[in-house]
């Protein structure tokens, strides 16, 4: 069964958009052809990168070892849902009872 895990970058974090395509190819070599990259959407206040994944917890770990040494990590949240699904279970960051949802 396949999930979409989905990256969300806050706009008030980022200097600004140019990280994207190099990030784009540091993440789909630390997934390998375990995840594929889904591609982004763009908001006024965030954007969100979409991976599809049979795995979601085992490639945010790879995702997050990229977003960190990148350092992006501080502005970023993730979750996942089963692909096609409405609900999402929180990822990242760590706190109980975080909610994750998509504009």
């Amino acid at each position: 069964m396949n999930h979409q895990l989905v990256i969300k970058f806050w706009r008030a974090s980022l200097a600004d958009e140019t990280f994207l395509p190099t990030l784009e190819t540091e993440l789909k070599q630390a997934l390998g052809d375990a995840a594929t990259l889904d591609g982004y959407d763009t908001s006024a206040k965030e954007i969100s990168l979409f991976i599809v994944t049979p795995d979601p917890r085992h490639s945010f770990r790879r995702v997050k070892r990229v977003l960190e040494a990148s350092s992006l990590l501080q502005g970023v949240s993730a979750g996942f849902r089963v692909e096609g699904g409405d609900r999402f279970t929180s990822l990242w960051p760590l706190r109980p009872m975080r909610k994750f949802k998509l504009p």
